[in-house]
């Protein structure tokens, strides 16, 4: 028999938890009468709790009518889980095996927020790397590889809400998401090569450069796999046509496993 608890659960966490649920379960969100209905709360409870969540980031309210809606902070609650899952199962030894291929180092990275989160690496094994310690880096998205090739191909509805979010703050790194013209072009090469590039763009690394392929699931977008080499060993072209095929192949591969996970 299970031990009790000393405490006494928090009906707080509790009822915000099921509003969460609830909001998962409804596509395009829903108001606070629906939610009330749905969680048995009283509406006030439910408006109280909706605006918490609001200021902790993981709801929104829609600025055309009173419906709340999962933002994209939701995703820190079980990206985790699931990343580590599926890259130590099939990520780890494919990019072991493509590092003899390639030599630079190489990241799989998912988003997170505001974010590429390197997830997986194989910097601390390249010769070449200068780098050791990338396991839970944040990349820019938008001075990165790994970023452009995740902006441009997810799925519209979470790019639209991924730059909404970066053009309101005031890092430099999120700058170009306020200069929609230009970043729409990036994100049009990056549609029609086919992978995200880095030259020398990236403000805390001015000397590194990068490519990066998507890497697509049942669900949307799992997370982008990058290298990383020094900008002045070769051009982004011939980087692409180096390496692009032995990045495609792995990506395939960890598509194919990721569909039995």
């Amino acid at each position: 028999m299970a031990e009790a608890s000393r405490y006494k659960s928090v009906r707080g966490l509790s009822r915000g938890l099921a509003l969460l649920n609830v909001l998962n379960r409804i596509d395009g969100g829903a108001s606070v009468a629906r939610l009330a209905e749905q969680t048995k709360l009283h509406r006030t409870t439910v408006q109280r709790l909706l605006e918490t969540l609001q200021a902790e980031g993981y709801v929104r309210r829609s600025e055309s009518d009173d419906r709340y809606c999962l933002n994209l902070r939701v995703r820190e609650l079980s990206e985790g889980f699931r990343d580590e899952h599926w890259i130590s199962a099939l990520a780890s030894p494919l990019l072991g095996q493509l590092l003899k291929e390639v030599v630079w180092p190489t990241d799989l990275c998912t988003f997170d927020v505001d974010a590429m989160v390197v997830r997986e690496t194989t910097h601390r094994f390249s010769k070449l790397s200068f780098h050791r310690s990338m396991i839970g880096r944040r990349l820019p998205m938008l001075q990165t590889a790994s970023g452009a090739a995740y902006l441009a191909f997810c799925p519209q509805e979470e790019r639209e809400s991924i730059i909404e979010f970066l053009a309101r703050q005031s890092r430099m790194d999120c700058r170009l998401a306020r200069d929609r013209p230009a970043l729409d072009d990036l994100l049009a090469r990056v549609v029609q090569r086919g992978y995200g590039e880095n030259h020398m763009n990236w403000t805390d690394e001015p000397k590194m450069a990068g490519i990066a392929l998507p890497i697509r699931g049942r669900q949307g977008l799992l997370g982008c796999l990058s290298l990383v080499y020094v900008a002045s060993a070769m051009t982004t072209g011939t980087a692409a046509s180096r390496h692009l095929e032995s990045l495609r192949r792995v990506v395939q591969l960890i598509e194919s496993g990721s569909e039995n996970m």
